[in-house]
């Protein structure tokens, strides 16, 4: 989503870093190119001015002028502002502190992804919080709306009020608020209908079931798709009911970040949770430090192992633990490997949170990489044998032409899967000769993880892979400073 922001940014701190010292008109240029970059990225004017301005005062003084490292201190000064503007460093998540049921009522305008949010919202909040939720559907004007959320609830595992035809939402309110008491549940998600623009039959609609039944959080859910307009939609929102957080859909879309980067601003209300998919688990709470660090080119790592805690099985990832201790990697494992990548989000999402890898990332773009390799990996390696993917040696010549042609590609494309195994292997080997896990974690600041494990980025996975994919190792890779890591990762790196 912030991709031609990060980019600009990107050009303009490059050459900031570059020289030695820099002098006030030199900050003053560069600021002149970032208030460009914000308002091409839709960025309101007032919050891209303020912004700038405050920029501006601290990177000019004496301290950073005559520092060592002028241009990395303003690029700190940057990263602070943009957190500031997002939020800050302490944005409040889900308030279910509360009286059970405690009622979220869900608000926007029509086709902002309310309802699938709902649904979103009582899956995080069964899972995360442990809390049993009852959501029920207000929307009596948009064709089987109520439908589609009792089909979702159904997906989620979360119970929905039953459907009584011909009742307005009020009364439906009351319903609910009734049902979610003899049921015990702890939250109840009041989904209430949305028009195609804000109006006062809206408005009285919502304050109508906000009297009835006094939610504790009123969350405003706008597709960030439409740019500075749901920063506009937000203003008459938050005049109108008492917001207390705003829920921006389709951040993984192609939008310019505008309205993520004013919505605090101009709402005054932060933002809670960003959805960035259409699966049901696709939502995350928003971290106004780590979307900065992802616009700076910083990486997220921490977003990184969170998401790989949630998608990796602990007892899969503890079998192949006690494999690579004993320098053991057969087809099985590489599976595996690739499987938690589509899992975690594909190539692109990977490389796109690491630090450093913006240069990556831009290379599966240029080659024309996309996730489609690793299904095509993953049925290669499916169309083998129990005994050939146990035993790579085996393959020959007739069994390559035979897992050609049963997973739809070519002799070349299983030679690449069998040379990345190779690779792998022998970094497994090399692992166990160092010490196992605690040997890999002195890895880290040597050449980075490229220069151990050429499976991950050298020949190894051939010039459809690893050699349109420079970022991603080798001896010029990007290095990871150890005390940079989040503390979980480090302690797994100084584990024998």
């Amino acid at each position: 989503m912030f991709d031609n922001l990060s980019d600009r940014l990107g050009g303009v701190f490059d050459k900031l870093k570059g020289r030695g010292a820099l002098k006030e008109q030199d900050v003053r240029d560069a600021m002149r190119e970032v208030r460009i970059a914000l308002l091409e990225a839709d960025v309101a004017l007032p919050v891209a001015r303020r912004f700038i301005d405050a920029v501006t005062e601290k990177a000019v003084g004496q301290d950073v002028l005559r520092s060592i490292t002028p241009g990395q201190q303003v690029v700190k000064i940057v990263h602070d502002e943009l957190v500031e503007m997002l939020g800050g460093a302490d944005t409040p998540g889900l308030d279910l502190d509360a009286k059970p049921p405690v009622v979220i009522m869900m608000v926007g305008l029509q086709g902002s992804g309310k309802t699938t949010t709902t649904a979103k919202l009582g899956k995080l909040i069964r899972e995360k919080h442990g809390k049993k939720a009852l959501m029920a559907s207000l929307d009596v004007n948009r064709p089987a709306a109520q439908e589609q959320l009792a089909v979702l609830g159904t997906q989620v595992d979360v119970a929905t009020l039953p459907i009584v035809a011909g009742q307005q939402p009020v009364d439906i309110a009351r319903r609910a608020m009734e049902a979610a008491r003899l049921q015990n549940a702890d939250v109840l998600l009041l989904d209430t209908a949305g028009r195609l623009h804000v109006d006062e039959a809206l408005m009285a609609e919502m304050k109508a079931v906000a009297g009835v039944s006094t939610p504790h959080e009123v969350l405003l859910v706008v597709d960030s798709l439409t740019g500075q307009d749901a920063v506009n939609v937000a203003q008459s929102f938050s005049g109108e009911v008492p917001l207390t957080g705003v829920i921006l859909t389709r951040m993984d879309g192609d939008a310019r970040g505008g309205a993520a980067l004013s919505m605090r601003h101009v709402t005054g209300k932060p933002i809670k949770f960003a959805g960035t998919g259409e699966k049901l688990d696709a939502i995350e709470a928003f971290h106004p430090s780590r979307v900065a660090d992802r616009i700076l080119g910083m990486g997220d790592v921490v977003s990184l192992v969170e998401k790989a805690a949630a998608t990796i099985k602990e007892a899969d990832a503890e079998a192949l633990a006690k494999r690579m201790a004993k320098g053991q990697f057969d087809l099985n494992d590489l599976r595996m490997q690739l499987q938690q990548m589509q899992s975690m989000g594909g190539l692109g999402m990977l490389a796109g949170m690491m630090p450093g890898m913006k240069k990556a990332k831009a290379a599966l773009a240029a080659s024309n990489m996309d996730d489609k390799v690793l299904v095509h990996m993953d049925a290669i390696i499916g169309s083998m044998t129990a005994k050939e993917r146990a035993r790579p040696e085996l393959m020959n010549a007739k069994r390559k032409k035979r897992v050609a042609a049963g997973s739809g590609t070519d002799v070349q494309a299983v030679n690449k899967v069998l040379k990345m195994h190779q690779e792998m292997g022998r970094a497994m080997k090399q692992i166990k000769k160092m010490g196992g896990l605690k040997g890999l974690g002195a890895l880290f600041g040597k050449g980075g993880l490229g220069g151990a494990m050429p499976g991950l980025g050298g020949p190894g996975m051939g010039a459809g892979m690893g050699g349109n994919m420079p970022g991603l190792g080798g001896p010029k890779g990007p290095s990871v400073d150890p005390d940079t890591l989040p503390p979980d990762l480090r302690d797994l790196l100084n584990k024998k």
